[in-house]
């Protein structure tokens, strides 16, 4: 992708992590970036288009983030997500994307819509895979809505030290749980 289309990319990115998807416009990103609006539309015809894009490159680095290692424990796994989540906040400055628009999903174009969805899905398959047990999916939906609620408190706290208060005992609690089902 063009140098253009990534500054863009970055600037559309960081504005939605600080006022959600109706927190720019192409001329807002034209005018910091020194271009035409028509420019922006060059690269990006749609803003929707342009926020899946910036979803894709998200969605793929997160999905770097917590690549399966060999031999981790379930609260190896835990703790990937949790330290993909916490990037949100030390890295990019704010809520993780798919839980911002899922927040805002009633004012979502229904192809972003799809895409937050997609992401919310294959996170909870493959944290339920990879920590197991019986009840591993209710885990991996009880993991994801903690870890999103966390980045909300630290955001509303403007403190990531709220996100590692409510995280704190994430992974050793996954650690506890698979004790009990290997000792029953």
């Amino acid at each position: 992708m063009r140098r253009t289309a990534e500054r863009l990319m970055d600037l559309a990115e960081r504005r939605m992590r600080e006022a959600g998807y109706h927190g720019f416009s192409f001329r807002d990103l034209a005018a910091e970036i020194g271009i035409k609006s028509a420019s922006v539309h060059h690269h990006f015809p749609t803003k929707a288009e342009m926020v899946i894009a910036i979803m894709h490159r998200h969605n793929e680095r997160f999905a770097e983030l917590v690549t399966p290692k060999v031999g981790e424990t379930p609260a190896d796994v835990v703790q990937a997500y949790r330290n993909a989540f916490r990037r949100s906040l030390t890295e990019k400055g704010g809520m993780c994307l798919n839980g911002l628009f899922g927040a805002e999903s009633g004012g979502l174009p229904p192809e972003l819509l799809t895409q937050v969805e997609q992401f919310f899905v294959s996170a909870a398959a493959d944290l339920a895979k990879r920590i197991g047990g019986p009840d591993a999916e209710t885990r991996a939906f009880a993991i994801l809505a903690l870890l999103e609620g966390a980045l909300i408190l630290a955001r509303a706290h403007g403190d990531v030290a709220a996100f590692d208060k409510a995280t704190a005992d994430l992974a050793a609690a996954e650690d506890d749980e698979r004790t009990r089902k290997v000792a029953a």
